[in-house]
């Protein structure tokens, strides 16, 4: 990487440039219109800041605890599935995330196993989704126990999206002799992308180490992905029965609305990701920034809350805890740092991030992340969506 990134807008600009159409088309997504995809980002604008000028602190701190482990800012890494990014993958994004003394959440659609990023990071978290049968899902948790991954984070919020008005990118099975020659221009037209994989000497495989059956190879993504379409979906007592085979944190992912939250503490969850998939899932619904406000009412005494969704500077986490929510993860942000510059780009945005929490805290006359109310931001009439209201 050349240079210091100035904005995660800067490190996406430098990942657009330097990964090929599909790979950057696959890490964009959206679903449909994007209707959510826009709204994600687009919600914190509407929100402002009532800042002091006297009286300000010298020092402020940012560090919290989420889901049982002790972070020294309040942004985690969101589990995002298999990665073309870079060679390292999820290792440079969990080497990152240990040296800003953060948490890391890995998915199970990831690329790298979960016993190499636990060696990067030991407090990671596994992503798991409702696919196979429940002897199957009970030992993926209890392999997950025994490598020694921090908490469990289960995905419900993802409704299949077959199309974006944008285009989907071409996504192969397998990187076999005629996917790479069908991929080689846009490959050789990103030559420092394809030198890091050539001195790797890996090129990306797209398998899902963290699904495979064993004593067998680890399926492809689609693979995966298919299994997981063909699971029927959960009912809330599929979710209490997968909340009592791991003992410890167990965050749900995927909440809007206030029903929902209510059923989630019900079923034993100790966190809850208000999130709507980054976009990915059923468009036009609200970013999770705008739901936030009346799920923090509803349980936010009884659950940490977490916001996952249109997080691109410090100032967006600031909004977020203001709002009720005890830390924010990251999706899309890191991932351009990784593009962009590998386990460093990733520090960078973390970086980015800290400084951009500092700064607020500093306007907004608070020493700590734990200070902040909603007094501290200005929300529009109009801005928060209560949905599923009890």
């Amino acid at each position: 990487m050349s240079g210091w990134i100035e904005t995660v807008a800067e490190a996406q600009r430098r990942a657009r440039k330097r990964l090929p159409k599909s790979v950057y088309s696959a890490l964009l997504a959206g679903s449909e219109k994007g209707v959510s995809y826009d709204d994600n980002t687009t919600a914190f604008d509407e929100l402002g800041f009532a800042p002091h000028v006297a009286g300000l602190p010298a020092k402020r701190d940012q560090a919290t605890t989420v889901m049982g482990q002790r972070i020294s800012l309040p942004v985690i890494i969101s589990p995002t599935g298999v990665q073309a990014v870079h060679p390292d993958g999820e290792v440079a994004v969990a080497r990152a995330a240990a040296a800003r003394g953060t948490a890391m959440g890995l998915s199970s659609f990831a690329g790298k196993p979960l016993g190499d990023v636990l060696a990067a990071n030991p407090q990671t978290f596994l992503q798991v989704y409702w696919m196979g049968t429940k002897d199957t899902m009970a030992r993926r948790i209890q392999e997950a126990r025994e490598a020694g991954a921090k908490g469990i984070i289960v995905t419900l919020d993802w409704s299949f999206s077959y199309g974006r008005d944008w285009g989907s990118p071409r996504i192969p099975e397998r990187l076999d002799l005629k996917a790479m020659a069908r991929f080689a221009p846009e490959a050789l037209a990103r030559p420092r992308w394809l030198w890091d994989f050539a001195k790797s000497r890996h090129l990306p495989d797209l398998k899902v180490p963290n699904i495979a059956e064993p004593g067998r190879e680890a399926p492809t993504f689609f693979g995966a992905y298919g299994e997981w379409m063909m699971t029927p979906p959960p009912s809330w007592d599929d979710v209490r029965w997968l909340r009592e085979q791991w003992d410890g944190p167990f965050m749900l992912k995927g909440i809007c609305r206030v029903d929902d939250a209510l059923r989630a503490v019900d079923a034993g969850v100790t966190a809850i990701s208000v999130s709507n998939h980054g976009g990915n899932n059923l468009d036009a619904t609200p970013a999770p920034i705008r739901a936030l406000p009346a799920l923090a009412d509803a349980v936010g005494d009884r659950v940490e809350l977490l916001l996952d969704g249109g997080i691109r500077r410090g100032s967006d986490v600031v909004k977020a805890l203001a709002l009720g929510a005890k830390a924010v993860m990251i999706g899309r942000a890191y991932l351009w740092g990784l593009a962009a510059g590998g386990q460093t780009g990733v520090e960078n945005v973390l970086d980015l991030l800290t400084r951009g929490v500092d700064s607020a805290l500093l306007g907004l006359g608070r020493s700590s992340v734990h200070e902040l109310t909603r007094d501290d931001v200005v929300v529009p009439p109009g801005f928060t969506r209560t949905l599923g209201a009890v």
